[in-house]
């Protein structure tokens, strides 16, 4: 059976069935049946333990993060534990693009994977029209005379759409009084999705929404959107996208999905509204943060950990057989050191580190035994998930493995924010990602130049770059050390509060494939077919 086969054929409880046993039946605004927004500010309660899903380099052929993340909360309310999720949402360019869609796989999703993976509630559109009303807000000011003295070379906001669309990436914009370069990002790499992922409540979303970076003046002042006025009506548009979302697992357990910053540019986590709000409501929250650990975990930690007093509790490191021998170019021996790689990465943050083999039917007995083996020369803990095949009870290894750490950590930064960019970007990648040289081109000293001289250089680093190696270079497979790297751009996200340094090749407005997903999906009796 295909994944929405098998979501198919499970009957879905009613959400308020769902919310009742989270214990929010009262703080709900439902979307029919099955999906609801939750009125966060009303739920109270102690933080649970915060268990955190990363894996190794992607590949084509997938980890099972999200497979890994649903199945290990099925099996902790299988064993008898109070245990919900906070994940992304899926973005549309994906799911008609290459990769498909992100409610997990097998027996081990979310529903109604149809729902969540298109329009959902609203919230990417909600945040694609803010952005754009900004946009179009910039060049209303310089049509009707530019009283800000915007410098329309050097105008930093992009507009954005949820649909992967190449043609996109570099316009032109032709107005009465200029003409000037302009481009689309995806709705995901929108500085929009990064704040709505990291404000606390609507004051604080303002806050941020005020202090983004749209351009700079002729003389060089920098420009914020509070200088627009504008900031009231994006709340409005804003005011239903900051509630989190409630759906379930196929096996009935809630989950809450909100929010989906792109891995790359930004953080790849879930909101802080969401993971807070699921960490009131349960023992165990679980999380996960996009691509590998040299991405997303780093950032979770280093971003979201470091704003919002958090330090999970476990963090699980989702691999595979296939990937690591991909990784080494068919041989395990040699691929095994990009999972070496990862655990090493993750030693910087946490000591509590879990390696979780993802199992396919054809691995063999003594390529697991190779990699359980290596993980204890590691000290890493080991455990088999089955999940995508037996749900959550093919994670119950997993979840025992997970509660028998009982040590608590606390989260250590890498750095000083207050040191310079490039004392930061030194740490993570010289002493992270083990390059021995970074160098900068004249744009990225520039855009150093004007941050520092702004004052506007105090913040965590976020790195931009492939998700397919550590390196900045994807063809650099396994462990790759002693490289240089090359910094490209650097472009300040403030209301976010991160600075996004740029490394090879980052595209904000991916294309389509030759034979994209959208050409497999179609209604048939009433019911989507052909998404996965």
């Amino acid at each position: 059976m295909t994944d929405i086969e098998i979501a198919h054929s499970v009957e879905l409880n009613k959400i308020t069935d769902i919310a009742e046993y989270a214990g929010i039946k009262d703080n709900l605004e439902l979307y029919g049946n099955y999906k609801a927004k939750i009125n966060y500010k009303d739920i109270s309660g102690d933080y649970g333990k915060l268990i955190l899903v990363t894996a190794t380099s992607p590949t084509p052929f997938g980890e099972g993060k999200t497979t890994v993340s649903i199945g290990l909360l099925d099996a902790m309310c299988k064993l008898g534990l109070k245990a919900s999720a906070s994940l992304r949402e899926p973005s549309l360019g994906p799911v008609f693009g290459i990769k498909g869609g992100a409610t997990g796989g097998g027996h081990s999703q979310v529903i109604p994977m149809e729902d969540i993976n298109l329009n959902f509630t609203g919230d990417f559109h909600a945040i694609t029209a803010a952005n754009n009303l900004i946009c179009a807000a910039i060049d209303n000011h310089i049509f009707q005379g530019n009283s800000l003295n915007i410098d329309e070379s050097r105008i930093l906001f992009n507009r954005c759409l949820d649909v992967n669309d190449r043609a996109l990436k570099d316009i032109t914009i032709h107005s009465k009084n200029y003409e000037r370069k302009e481009k689309f990002d995806i709705t995901a790499a929108s500085e929009i999705m990064a704040i709505l992922c990291l404000a606390k409540d609507i004051d604080d979303l303002k806050n941020k929404l005020d202090n983004i970076l749209l351009a700079y003046t002729k003389d060089s002042k920098p420009i914020f959107v509070s200088s627009l006025n504008i900031t009231g009506s994006l709340l409005v548009l804003l005011k239903d996208a900051i509630k989190p979302n409630l759906v379930q697992t196929l096996e009935h357990n809630p989950v809450i999905i909100h929010g989906g910053p792109f891995a790359n540019i930004a953080h790849g986590c879930s909101s802080v509204i969401a993971t807070t709000t699921s960490l009131k409501l349960s023992d165990y929250c679980i999380t996960e943060a996009g691509f590998g650990s040299d991405l997303g975990a780093l950032k979770f930690f280093d971003i979201k950990c470091r704003a919002n007093n958090l330090m999970p509790h476990a963090t699980v490191l989702v691999t595979t057989i296939k990937a690591l021998k991909y990784n080494g170019h068919d041989n395990l021996s040699i691929g095994i050191e990009n999972l070496k790689a990862h655990i090493d990465i993750l030693k910087h943050v946490t000591k509590n580190i879990v390696v979780c083999l993802n199992k396919f039917e054809n691995d063999t007995d003594s390529d697991i035994e190779f990699v359980r083996n290596y993980c204890k020369n590691q000290n890493a803990r080991f455990a088999i998930s089955t999940a995508y095949k037996d749900g959550g009870e093919g994670a119950i290894e997993l979840a025992k493995e997970i509660l028998s750490i009982d040590n608590k950590e606390e989260y250590q930064p890498l750095y000083d924010v207050n040191s310079s960019i490039q004392e930061k970007v030194d740490t993570i990648i010289k002493n992270v990602y083990k390059a021995s040289k970074v160098n900068y081109t004249e744009e990225a000293l520039n855009n150093i130049k004007s941050l520092e001289e702004n004052n506007l250089d105090k913040l965590p680093i976020c790195i931009a770059k492939t998700q397919y190696s550590i390196s900045d270079d994807k063809d650099k497979l396994g462990n790759p050390e002693n490289y240089e790297v090359t910094v490209k751009i650097i472009k300040l996200y403030n209301g976010a509060g991160f600075i996004t340094i740029y490394l090879g090749s980052i595209i904000t407005m991916p294309g389509l494939p030759k034979s994209p997903n959208y050409e497999r999906i179609y209604i048939e009796n009433d019911e989507i077919v052909g998404l996965s």
